[in-house]
Protein backbone atom coordinates (compact mmCIF):
# COMPACT_ATOMS: atom_id res chain seq x y z
CA UNK A 1 0.00 0.00 0.00
CA UNK A 2 3.05 2.24 -0.28
CA UNK A 3 2.40 5.65 -1.72
CA UNK A 4 4.85 8.44 -2.43
CA UNK A 5 4.30 12.04 -1.62
CA UNK A 6 4.52 12.72 -5.33
CA UNK A 7 1.19 10.92 -5.74
CA UNK A 8 -0.45 13.38 -3.37
CA UNK A 9 0.20 16.33 -5.67
CA UNK A 10 -3.17 18.02 -5.38
CA UNK A 11 -3.13 17.97 -1.65
CA UNK A 12 -1.08 19.40 1.13
CA UNK A 13 -0.46 20.33 4.50
CA UNK A 14 -1.49 21.27 9.54
CA UNK A 15 -4.22 21.41 13.11
CA UNK A 16 -5.62 20.88 18.15
CA UNK A 17 -7.11 21.73 21.62
CA UNK A 18 -8.81 24.99 22.47
CA UNK A 19 -6.43 27.65 23.80
CA UNK A 20 -6.18 31.41 23.75
CA UNK A 21 -2.92 33.28 23.43
CA UNK A 22 -2.65 37.04 22.93
CA UNK A 23 -1.22 38.13 19.58
CA UNK A 24 -0.13 41.49 20.93
CA UNK A 25 2.17 42.33 23.83
CA UNK A 26 0.76 43.82 26.98
CA UNK A 27 2.68 46.99 26.31
CA UNK A 28 0.77 47.61 23.09
CA UNK A 29 -2.69 46.80 24.38
CA UNK A 30 -5.17 49.65 24.15
CA UNK A 31 -8.94 49.89 24.10
CA UNK A 32 -8.75 49.74 20.31
CA UNK A 33 -6.59 46.62 20.46
CA UNK A 34 -9.00 44.92 22.84
CA UNK A 35 -11.96 45.71 20.60
CA UNK A 36 -10.12 44.40 17.57
CA UNK A 37 -9.18 41.22 19.40
CA UNK A 38 -12.81 40.61 20.31
CA UNK A 39 -13.60 40.82 16.60
CA UNK A 40 -10.92 38.29 15.72
CA UNK A 41 -8.57 40.94 14.36
CA UNK A 42 -5.23 42.30 15.50
CA UNK A 43 -4.57 45.90 14.42
CA UNK A 44 -1.45 46.73 12.47
CA UNK A 45 1.75 47.41 14.39
CA UNK A 46 3.06 50.92 13.86
CA UNK A 47 6.74 50.02 14.30
CA UNK A 48 9.11 50.32 11.34
CA UNK A 49 12.82 49.94 10.69
CA UNK A 50 15.25 49.65 7.81
CA UNK A 51 12.80 47.50 5.88
CA UNK A 52 10.57 50.55 5.43
CA UNK A 53 7.67 49.37 7.58
CA UNK A 54 5.87 47.46 4.82
CA UNK A 55 2.50 45.96 5.76
CA UNK A 56 2.39 42.17 6.02
CA UNK A 57 -1.05 40.55 6.16
CA UNK A 58 -1.41 37.39 8.26
CA UNK A 59 -4.60 35.37 7.85
CA UNK A 60 -5.23 32.55 10.33
CA UNK A 61 -8.27 30.25 10.15
CA UNK A 62 -9.56 30.33 13.74
CA UNK A 63 -8.81 31.22 17.33
CA UNK A 64 -10.53 28.06 18.58
CA UNK A 65 -7.41 25.89 18.21
CA UNK A 66 -4.39 26.58 20.38
CA UNK A 67 -1.82 26.18 17.63
CA UNK A 68 -3.20 28.97 15.40
CA UNK A 69 -3.04 31.42 18.31
CA UNK A 70 0.58 30.46 18.86
CA UNK A 71 1.39 30.76 15.16
CA UNK A 72 -0.28 34.12 14.72
CA UNK A 73 1.22 35.78 17.77
CA UNK A 74 4.70 34.44 17.00
CA UNK A 75 4.60 35.76 13.44
CA UNK A 76 3.55 39.20 14.68
CA UNK A 77 6.44 39.25 17.15
CA UNK A 78 9.00 38.20 14.55
CA UNK A 79 7.83 40.53 11.81
CA UNK A 80 7.40 43.50 14.12
CA UNK A 81 10.94 42.97 15.44
CA UNK A 82 12.14 42.99 11.81
CA UNK A 83 10.55 46.37 11.24
CA UNK A 84 7.34 45.46 9.44
CA UNK A 85 3.77 46.52 10.10
CA UNK A 86 1.42 43.58 10.56
CA UNK A 87 -2.28 42.90 10.28
CA UNK A 88 -3.21 39.61 11.96
CA UNK A 89 -6.77 38.37 11.51
CA UNK A 90 -8.66 35.22 12.45
CA UNK A 91 -11.68 34.09 10.43
CA UNK A 92 -13.70 31.86 12.77
CA UNK A 93 -13.32 29.01 10.23
CA UNK A 94 -15.51 30.97 7.78
CA UNK A 95 -14.04 31.20 4.29
CA UNK A 96 -16.08 34.25 3.25
CA UNK A 97 -14.82 36.05 6.32
CA UNK A 98 -11.22 35.15 5.51
CA UNK A 99 -11.65 36.36 1.92
CA UNK A 100 -12.99 39.70 3.16
CA UNK A 101 -10.13 40.04 5.62
CA UNK A 102 -7.57 39.41 2.89
CA UNK A 103 -9.23 41.93 0.58
CA UNK A 104 -9.06 44.52 3.36
CA UNK A 105 -5.36 43.79 3.88
CA UNK A 106 -4.74 44.34 0.17
CA UNK A 107 -6.79 47.51 0.19
CA UNK A 108 -4.59 48.70 3.04
CA UNK A 109 -1.50 48.10 0.89
CA UNK A 110 -0.19 44.75 2.14
CA UNK A 111 2.96 43.74 0.26
CA UNK A 112 2.93 40.10 1.42
CA UNK A 113 0.03 37.87 2.45
CA UNK A 114 0.72 34.93 4.75
CA UNK A 115 -2.36 32.72 4.50
CA UNK A 116 -3.32 29.67 6.54
CA UNK A 117 -6.39 28.92 4.47
CA UNK A 118 -9.69 27.46 5.62
CA UNK A 119 -10.67 26.08 2.23
CA UNK A 120 -7.59 25.96 0.02
CA UNK A 121 -9.71 26.00 -3.15
CA UNK A 122 -11.80 29.10 -2.42
CA UNK A 123 -9.28 31.94 -2.60
CA UNK A 124 -9.11 32.51 -6.36
CA UNK A 125 -10.55 36.05 -6.64
CA UNK A 126 -8.59 37.49 -3.72
CA UNK A 127 -5.38 35.94 -5.07
CA UNK A 128 -6.12 37.53 -8.44
CA UNK A 129 -6.35 40.85 -6.64
CA UNK A 130 -3.05 40.18 -4.90
CA UNK A 131 -1.42 39.45 -8.25
CA UNK A 132 -2.77 42.63 -9.81
CA UNK A 133 -1.43 44.70 -6.91
CA UNK A 134 1.98 43.04 -6.95
CA UNK A 135 1.55 41.39 -3.55
CA UNK A 136 3.36 38.12 -2.83
CA UNK A 137 1.43 35.17 -1.38
CA UNK A 138 2.87 32.62 1.04
CA UNK A 139 0.62 29.64 1.81
CA UNK A 140 1.17 28.91 5.50
CA UNK A 141 1.01 25.23 6.52
CA UNK A 142 -1.98 24.57 4.23
CA UNK A 143 -1.53 24.50 0.47
CA UNK A 144 -3.72 26.86 -1.54
CA UNK A 145 -5.05 24.91 -4.51
CA UNK A 146 -6.35 25.82 -7.95
CA UNK A 147 -4.55 29.14 -8.38
CA UNK A 148 -1.39 30.14 -10.19
CA UNK A 149 -1.09 33.15 -7.88
CA UNK A 150 0.58 31.31 -5.01
CA UNK A 151 4.24 32.23 -4.81
CA UNK A 152 5.54 30.11 -1.93
CA UNK A 153 4.47 27.46 0.54
CA UNK A 154 5.88 26.91 4.04
CA UNK A 155 4.85 23.85 5.99
CA UNK A 156 5.91 20.76 7.85
CA UNK A 157 6.48 17.43 6.17
CA UNK A 158 2.92 16.31 6.78
CA UNK A 159 3.24 12.94 5.07
CA UNK A 160 6.07 12.26 7.50
CA UNK A 161 3.79 13.27 10.39
CA UNK A 162 1.51 10.38 9.47
CA UNK A 163 4.43 8.03 8.96
CA UNK A 164 5.74 8.84 12.44
CA UNK A 165 2.32 8.03 13.90
CA UNK A 166 2.08 4.77 11.94
CA UNK A 167 5.62 3.70 12.83
CA UNK A 168 4.98 4.43 16.50
CA UNK A 169 2.02 2.05 16.37
CA UNK A 170 4.15 -0.67 14.77
CA UNK A 171 6.96 -0.19 17.28
CA UNK A 172 4.75 -0.29 20.37
CA UNK A 173 1.81 -2.55 19.59
CA UNK A 174 3.06 -5.61 21.47
CA UNK A 175 2.28 -4.05 24.84
CA UNK A 176 -1.29 -3.22 23.75
CA UNK A 177 -2.40 -6.57 22.31
CA UNK A 178 -5.44 -8.27 23.74
CA UNK A 179 -5.00 -11.29 25.99
CA UNK A 180 -5.74 -13.56 23.02
CA UNK A 181 -3.25 -11.69 20.82
CA UNK A 182 -5.94 -9.76 18.96
CA UNK A 183 -5.38 -6.16 17.88
CA UNK A 184 -8.46 -4.00 17.41
CA UNK A 185 -7.81 -0.71 15.62
CA UNK A 186 -10.04 2.32 15.13
CA UNK A 187 -8.68 4.88 12.62
CA UNK A 188 -9.69 8.53 12.39
CA UNK A 189 -8.85 11.16 9.80
CA UNK A 190 -8.91 14.96 9.86
CA UNK A 191 -11.33 17.46 8.44
CA UNK A 192 -12.36 16.55 4.86
CA UNK A 193 -11.80 20.14 3.68
CA UNK A 194 -8.22 20.34 5.01
CA UNK A 195 -5.56 19.39 2.48
CA UNK A 196 -3.19 18.41 5.28
CA UNK A 197 -5.50 15.65 6.45
CA UNK A 198 -4.87 13.62 3.30
CA UNK A 199 -1.13 13.64 3.97
CA UNK A 200 -1.50 12.73 7.63
CA UNK A 201 -3.74 9.76 6.88
CA UNK A 202 -1.73 8.55 3.89
CA UNK A 203 1.53 8.61 5.81
CA UNK A 204 0.05 6.56 8.63
CA UNK A 205 -1.95 4.19 6.43
CA UNK A 206 1.10 3.43 4.31
CA UNK A 207 2.66 2.10 7.50
CA UNK A 208 -0.25 0.18 9.01
CA UNK A 209 -2.75 -0.40 6.20
CA UNK A 210 -1.19 -3.71 5.23
CA UNK A 211 -1.80 -4.94 8.75
CA UNK A 212 -5.51 -4.28 8.23
CA UNK A 213 -5.54 -5.92 4.81
CA UNK A 214 -3.78 -9.03 6.15
CA UNK A 215 -6.15 -9.31 9.11
CA UNK A 216 -3.45 -8.81 11.73
CA UNK A 217 -5.27 -5.61 12.73
CA UNK A 218 -9.06 -5.84 12.95
CA UNK A 219 -11.34 -2.81 12.63
CA UNK A 220 -14.58 -3.87 14.38
CA UNK A 221 -16.46 -0.74 13.28
CA UNK A 222 -15.65 -1.47 9.64
CA UNK A 223 -14.41 2.09 9.23
CA UNK A 224 -11.20 1.18 7.47
CA UNK A 225 -10.72 2.94 4.13
CA UNK A 226 -9.80 0.50 1.35
CA UNK A 227 -7.26 2.99 0.01
CA UNK A 228 -5.67 6.30 0.92
CA UNK A 229 -8.01 8.03 -1.49
CA UNK A 230 -11.01 7.13 0.70
CA UNK A 231 -9.68 8.88 3.80
CA UNK A 232 -12.50 11.44 3.82
CA UNK A 233 -14.97 8.67 4.69
CA UNK A 234 -13.61 8.73 8.25
CA UNK A 235 -12.79 12.45 8.39
CA UNK A 236 -13.99 14.53 11.34
CA UNK A 237 -15.33 17.91 10.12
CA UNK A 238 -13.58 20.97 11.48
CA UNK A 239 -11.16 18.87 13.53
CA UNK A 240 -13.71 19.20 16.34
CA UNK A 241 -13.06 17.35 19.59
CA UNK A 242 -16.78 16.97 20.31
CA UNK A 243 -17.41 15.31 16.94
CA UNK A 244 -14.51 12.92 17.48
CA UNK A 245 -15.90 12.08 20.91
CA UNK A 246 -19.36 11.38 19.50
CA UNK A 247 -17.91 9.21 16.74
CA UNK A 248 -15.77 7.21 19.17
CA UNK A 249 -18.71 6.76 21.55
CA UNK A 250 -20.81 5.43 18.68
CA UNK A 251 -18.13 2.95 17.66
CA UNK A 252 -17.58 1.71 21.20
CA UNK A 253 -21.32 1.35 21.89
CA UNK A 254 -22.09 -0.32 18.57
CA UNK A 255 -19.13 -2.61 17.94
CA UNK A 256 -17.31 -3.35 21.19
CA UNK A 257 -19.61 -5.55 23.20
CA UNK A 258 -17.31 -8.05 24.87
CA UNK A 259 -14.13 -6.69 23.29
CA UNK A 260 -11.69 -3.83 23.71
CA UNK A 261 -10.09 -1.34 21.35
CA UNK A 262 -6.29 -1.63 21.39
CA UNK A 263 -5.18 1.15 19.02
CA UNK A 264 -6.73 4.47 18.02
CA UNK A 265 -5.11 6.34 15.15
CA UNK A 266 -5.87 9.99 15.80
CA UNK A 267 -4.26 12.43 13.35
CA UNK A 268 -4.09 15.33 15.79
CA UNK A 269 -4.45 16.36 19.41
CA UNK A 270 -7.85 17.99 19.06
CA UNK A 271 -9.43 14.72 17.94
CA UNK A 272 -7.40 12.82 20.53
CA UNK A 273 -9.00 14.88 23.31
CA UNK A 274 -12.48 13.87 22.20
CA UNK A 275 -11.44 10.24 21.86
CA UNK A 276 -10.03 10.33 25.40
CA UNK A 277 -13.38 11.60 26.69
CA UNK A 278 -15.17 8.71 24.98
CA UNK A 279 -12.73 6.16 26.41
CA UNK A 280 -13.16 7.63 29.89
CA UNK A 281 -16.91 7.42 29.54
CA UNK A 282 -16.70 3.80 28.44
CA UNK A 283 -14.72 2.88 31.55
CA UNK A 284 -11.26 2.37 30.08
CA UNK A 285 -8.48 2.70 32.67
CA UNK A 286 -4.85 3.75 32.30
CA UNK A 287 -2.58 0.84 33.17
CA UNK A 288 -5.33 -1.70 32.61
CA UNK A 289 -6.99 -1.49 29.21
CA UNK A 290 -6.27 2.01 27.92
CA UNK A 291 -5.41 1.80 24.20
CA UNK A 292 -2.47 3.23 22.28
CA UNK A 293 -3.58 6.70 21.14
CA UNK A 294 -1.68 8.94 18.72
CA UNK A 295 -1.80 12.70 18.25
CA UNK A 296 -0.13 15.75 16.78
CA UNK A 297 0.69 19.34 17.81
CA UNK A 298 1.82 18.93 21.44
CA UNK A 299 -1.08 21.02 22.71
CA UNK A 300 -0.98 21.74 26.42
CA UNK A 301 -3.96 19.57 27.39
CA UNK A 302 -2.61 16.67 25.35
CA UNK A 303 0.89 17.00 26.75
CA UNK A 304 -0.64 16.73 30.22
CA UNK A 305 -2.63 13.73 28.99
CA UNK A 306 0.60 12.06 27.88
CA UNK A 307 2.05 12.56 31.34
CA UNK A 308 -1.10 10.94 32.74
CA UNK A 309 -0.84 7.99 30.34
CA UNK A 310 -3.97 8.85 28.36
CA UNK A 311 -2.16 9.71 25.15
CA UNK A 312 0.76 7.64 23.92
CA UNK A 313 2.53 10.18 21.73
CA UNK A 314 2.20 13.38 19.80
CA UNK A 315 3.99 14.55 16.69
CA UNK A 316 5.41 17.93 17.60
CA UNK A 317 5.62 20.49 14.86
CA UNK A 318 7.61 23.31 16.42
CA UNK A 319 5.64 26.19 14.97
CA UNK A 320 8.29 28.60 16.20
CA UNK A 321 10.63 27.19 13.56
CA UNK A 322 7.94 27.52 10.89
CA UNK A 323 7.28 31.11 11.92
CA UNK A 324 10.98 31.94 11.87
CA UNK A 325 11.31 30.53 8.36
CA UNK A 326 8.28 32.46 7.10
CA UNK A 327 9.56 35.70 8.64
CA UNK A 328 12.87 35.06 6.87
CA UNK A 329 11.04 34.47 3.58
CA UNK A 330 9.07 37.70 4.01
CA UNK A 331 12.26 39.67 4.55
CA UNK A 332 13.86 38.06 1.50
CA UNK A 333 10.81 38.94 -0.60
CA UNK A 334 10.78 42.58 0.50
CA UNK A 335 14.53 42.94 -0.08
CA UNK A 336 14.29 41.33 -3.50
CA UNK A 337 16.57 38.47 -2.49
CA UNK A 338 16.32 34.82 -3.50
CA UNK A 339 13.72 33.15 -1.28
CA UNK A 340 14.96 30.03 0.48
CA UNK A 341 13.04 26.81 -0.33
CA UNK A 342 13.98 23.13 -0.09
CA UNK A 343 11.29 21.40 -2.20
CA UNK A 344 10.44 22.34 -5.77
CA UNK A 345 8.85 19.07 -6.90
CA UNK A 346 6.19 17.81 -4.51
CA UNK A 347 3.46 20.39 -3.98
CA UNK A 348 1.40 20.73 -7.15
CA UNK A 349 -1.72 22.78 -6.46
CA UNK A 350 -3.37 21.94 -9.76
CA UNK A 351 -2.01 25.04 -11.49
CA UNK A 352 1.68 24.97 -10.62
CA UNK A 353 4.24 23.25 -8.42
CA UNK A 354 4.61 25.70 -5.54
CA UNK A 355 8.17 26.34 -4.27
CA UNK A 356 8.13 25.05 -0.72
CA UNK A 357 10.10 25.10 2.51
CA UNK A 358 9.59 21.99 4.67
CA UNK A 359 10.25 21.90 8.42
CA UNK A 360 10.81 18.50 10.06
CA UNK A 361 8.40 17.20 12.75
CA UNK A 362 9.40 14.98 15.68
CA UNK A 363 7.79 12.45 18.01
CA UNK A 364 7.29 13.38 21.66
CA UNK A 365 6.29 10.86 24.32
CA UNK A 366 5.81 10.96 28.08
CA UNK A 367 9.51 10.21 28.47
CA UNK A 368 10.66 13.09 26.25
CA UNK A 369 8.26 15.85 27.28
CA UNK A 370 10.87 17.56 29.42
CA UNK A 371 13.77 17.38 26.99
CA UNK A 372 11.72 18.27 23.91
CA UNK A 373 9.09 20.71 25.14
CA UNK A 374 10.36 22.16 28.42
CA UNK A 375 14.09 22.42 27.80
CA UNK A 376 13.38 24.05 24.42
CA UNK A 377 11.20 26.69 26.08
CA UNK A 378 7.99 25.61 24.33
CA UNK A 379 6.39 25.08 27.74
CA UNK A 380 7.39 25.98 31.27
CA UNK A 381 7.75 23.10 33.69
CA UNK A 382 5.09 24.60 35.96
CA UNK A 383 2.61 24.64 33.03
CA UNK A 384 2.83 20.87 33.01
CA UNK A 385 3.05 20.27 36.74
CA UNK A 386 6.67 19.18 36.48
Amino acid sequence: MDISRRSLLAFSSAAAAVGMLSACSAERETATTAAATDAGTEPASTESAATGGELIGIAMPTKSLERWNRDGSHLVELLTAAGFKTSLQYADNKQDQQNNQLQNMLNDGAKVLVIASIDGTALGPVLDQAKSQGATVIAYDRLINGSENVNYYATFDNYKVGQLQGQFILDNIDQYKGADGSINLEPFAGSPDDNNAKFFFSGAWDKIGEKVTSGEFTVPSGKAPKSNEEWQSIGIPGWESAKAQAEMENRLNSFYSGKKVNIVLSPNDSLALGIQQALDGAGYKVGTDWPLLTGQDADLANTKAMLEGKQSMTVWKDTRKLGEQVAKMVEQIIKGEEVEVNDTETYDNGKLVVPTYLVEPEVVTKDTVKTALVDSGFYKAEDLGL
